[in-house]
């Protein structure tokens, strides 16, 4: 199993344990919130690069 995959599994089991225990909003933004904050810390360069190698693996 790929390192990618590893984090796709403990994440969404994180997220099915926070539905589990938090109130469904705050589950939820406590889901969306985190990827979007580690995005905003990004540099400008570091998302330029995120966006080009994302749109390059949709096409495979």
């Amino acid at each position: 199993m790929s390192n990618r995959a590893k984090v796709a599994v403990g994440g969404a089991a994180v997220g099915l344990i926070l539905l589990w225990v938090l109130p469904w909003w705050l589950a939820l933004l406590v889901i969306v919130g985190v990827p979007v904050a580690a995005y905003l810390t990004l540099d400008p360069s570091q998302r330029r690069r995120l966006r080009r190698s994302g749109r390059r693996q949709i096409g495979r």
